[in-house]
């Protein structure tokens, strides 16, 4: 009996983790640092006061609109649909990773990041191709700098975003996990499959396609600049606007996307094949959540596209600073390239 004990004591001490697996093995979630809660709350806070201010700007203060600045809109409108999940995330990681709002909210905060994270993607591709196809093809008529086209395109993108919103929504629901209840949580044992293909679909086509994208027109972009008469202040101005924006969208998908892709293909990884090495699973759920820091970064970062990319929105801001009325939009042609 005596040995018995001492075995079973023997195993407990091995137990890497000890409070996070439990009897069958399984790891479960512990509570994260309060850190990343008050920065998570930061950040998501400055971005939706910085995107709150973006759209009173498109909304009030831009009487017409161009195809750059619609773009420009739908962008700000991406970043600022994540501020509702952001105090449910607090709350989740004060209560220990415990989900206390039900499933119905669980599927509203799934839909909410996944619209935010991947539509942010895909307007900030669509912003590098309307800006090449500005600078590099100025002188040629295109679909992306025509409004009623750009107007038709951000309606299916958001039409897109919704029905890949509610299959996530509905395919990873709340589960028990010990006595937590979770929500899109890398301990969910039962949905580990469905993470796995999940999180291919969209490394692939939420952030590889999209950053391909982005980087072949912004390289064709700067070889482009390389050549720009910068004689003239019309010329420099073209320059400087371009690399600016070449720059912050460079530091957007490198800072704040790619971190959050990597992890998380190795923490879903990590669930399937090695699903027992709880102390390396617990350390990726931290760097995956400190990822999600650095992924809203992207919505304070974003309005410098706006004040880089756009003499109208820096026109409109200074109005708002001076007093004046409605700023109206100049036309492509009066000051090039703009949005």
């Amino acid at each position: 009996m005596w040995l018995k004990q001492k075995k079973s004591l023997s195993l407990q001490s091995s137990t890497p983790l000890g409070n996070s697996s439990n009897a069958s093995g399984l790891c479960l979630a512990e509570s994260q640092h309060v850190s990343i809660t008050i920065l998570l709350c930061l950040v998501f806070f400055i971005g939706f006061l910085l995107n709150t201010f973006s759209l009173w700007v498109f909304c009030c203060r831009l009487s017409c609109w161009t195809s750059g600045t619609m773009l420009q809109f739908h962008l700000a409108l991406s970043d600022a649909i994540a501020t509702p999940v952001t105090p449910m995330m607090a709350v989740y990681f004060a209560m220990g990773n415990n989900w206390p709002f039900g499933q119905f909210l669980c599927q509203v905060k799934i839909a909410l990041l996944s619209s935010h994270f991947y539509g942010s993607t895909i307007f900030l591709t669509l912003i590098s191709i309307h800006r090449y196809a500005a600078v590099v093809h100025f002188n040629r008529s295109s679909c992306i700098k025509r409004k009623e086209f750009v107007r038709k395109l951000c309606v299916g993108v958001w039409s897109v975003l919704l029905i890949q919103s509610l299959i996530f929504a509905f395919t990873l629901p709340t589960t028990k996990e010990g006595s937590n209840s979770q929500c899109l949580s890398i301990h969910q044992t039962k949905l580990t499959e469905s993470y796995f293909v999940i999180n291919f679909i969209l490394f692939v086509f939420g952030f590889l396609l999209p950053f391909f994208v982005s980087a072949v027109c912004y390289g064709r972009l700067a070889n482009t600049l390389t050549r720009l008469n910068i004689s003239t202040a019309k010329g420099l101005r073209v320059k400087v606007k371009s690399q600016r924006m070449i720059g912050v969208c460079l530091v957007i998908f490198g800072l704040c996307f790619l971190p959050l892709n990597v992890v998380r293909t190795l923490g879903v990884i990590l669930k399937k094949y090695y699903p027992q090495q709880c102390h390396l699973l617990l350390q990726i759920e931290t760097a995956y959540y400190t990822t999600w820091i650095l992924a809203g970064v992207n919505s304070c970062l974003d309005p410098l596209l706006y004040c880089f990319g756009s003499q109208n929105f820096r026109d409109a801001f200074q109005s708002f600073r001076i007093g004046q009325g409605d700023i109206q939009n100049r036309s492509d042609s009066e000051m090039t390239p703009n949005y």
